[in-house]
């Protein structure tokens, strides 16, 4: 019997898989295509300004913003592109600063929301990548960085690291000890108005190969300020800063920790998976002190678990999300986020809730999809503000 070499075995099927990957996202969008966002009913865009559609109905009848397009039946699209003109019209005219427009005022600091598990399958890059498209769809100025090199949140935004970043420009440029690029550098515009990407790839783990070496032989190198230092440069240019880390504790992920303004904790509401967030806790802590030790600034605005996957019919997973809310009480988010066909669904063609076509879906399923995320969100979305010193907007 012949036995095969591993590494040549590994490499045929990454490279086999790759290949079908690629073909996979052509026949999903062209090789010249470029990605677009679908266009918004009205009653979506109401919803997301905070006004009644008869308003925007108004609007448009008296030629005042964009103006929607009208297909069969009176229905009413606006493009992404139309929403932020909306907002910035109505901010205008509106009677208190940020009704429409709620991102940083003058003194306010840039919010860095690191989205955290040590255990894969906890819905830790949905609820970044949702996260980030719902604060620009809600007016904010938005970085996602992917900072796993797995790279699933690249991927929801259209990259395949292997053809797409072949050359690097992802935040390992910018973080790297010799010769490092800027930060604007690696930032990429994506197809949602006011969300820009760093994304990720492979190459991110050679910032955990680099570090042990730097460490050993320059006296004083700081790690784990190479992300702050990249994103103060950039600061200026946004209001959130969303951070979907590796799922493990590594010198990427205590870096972005450092980084952090705001922490979020995805769980799995299994018994497994707490006990797997235990032993993480255990090695954050231990590990972020040695950081707080070395002069890193550990200090929060706020930090939060989200229970993910929910099922609310299971039994052993309620009393799980009790169990967490007795241990927890205010650190875990009221909301929770619920398991759906129609997310899993929608990342099949790579997409998020957010830009998928609702028609592929039966209403309640998506719908009800839809109000567990929002809720999510709206409810990070009210941290965010009082970080700020202010009330959530709604």
């Amino acid at each position: 019997m012949t036995r095969a070499r591993i590494d040549q075995l590994v490499g045929d099927h990454a490279a086999r898989l790759s290949e079908r990957l690629q073909a996979h996202r052509e026949q999903l969008f062209p090789p010249n295509a470029r990605r677009v966002l679908r266009k918004f009913t009205s009653g979506e865009v109401a919803s997301l300004l905070g006004v009644k559609d008869a308003y925007l109905r108004k609007l448009s009848l008296d030629g005042r913003g964009p103006q929607p397009e009208t297909r069969s039946g009176g229905r009413r699209l606006y493009s992404p592109e139309d929403i932020l003109a909306l907002r910035q019209m109505l901010e205008k005219g509106a009677k208190s600063p940020g009704t429409y427009l709620p991102g940083r005022r003058q003194g306010d600091h840039l919010q860095v929301i690191t989205v955290i598990n040590f255990k894969g399958g906890s819905g830790k890059t949905t609820t970044a990548a949702h996260l980030a498209q719902k604060l620009a769809l809600d007016g904010y100025r938005v970085l996602g960085i992917d900072l796993d090199p797995q790279a699933s949140f690249s991927a929801l935004h259209g990259y395949q690291p292997e053809f797409d970043l072949p050359d690097g420009g992802t935040l390992y440029d910018a973080i790297r000890y010799d010769d490092p690029a800027p930060m604007e550098q690696v930032i990429q515009k994506t197809y949602f108005p006011n969300l820009d990407i760093v994304p990720g790839n492979l190459d991110l783990m050679e910032f955990e190969h680099d570090t042990p070496r730097v460490l050993a032989a320059r006296s004083g190198e700081m790690f784990f300020t190479r992300i702050s230092e990249a994103l103060a440069t950039i600061e200026s240019a946004y209001d959130v800063v969303v951070i979907d880390c590796p799922p493990q504790l590594g010198f990427l992920t205590m870096s972005a920790l450092s980084a952090a303004t705001a922490v979020l904790v995805t769980v799995h509401p299994q018994m497994l998976d707490v006990m797997s967030m235990c032993q993480f806790l255990l090695m954050t802590s231990n590990l972020l002190g040695v950081v707080a030790d070395a002069g890193g600034d550990m200090s929060y605005d706020w930090m939060r678990y989200l229970i993910t996957r929910y099922e609310p019919g299971d039994g052993p997973q309620n009393q799980m999300v009790g169990f967490m809310r007795s241990m927890f009480g205010d650190h875990v988010l009221n909301h929770t986020a619920l398991k759906s066909t129609a997310i899993s669904d929608a990342g099949i063609t790579k997409q998020t809730l957010y830009e998928v076509d609702r028609s592929a879906f039966t209403r309640q399923t998506y719908e009800r999809a839809l109000e567990s995320l929002n809720a999510v969100n709206e409810e990070v979305e009210a941290l965010i503000q009082g970080a700020w010193g202010r009330e959530g907007r709604r």
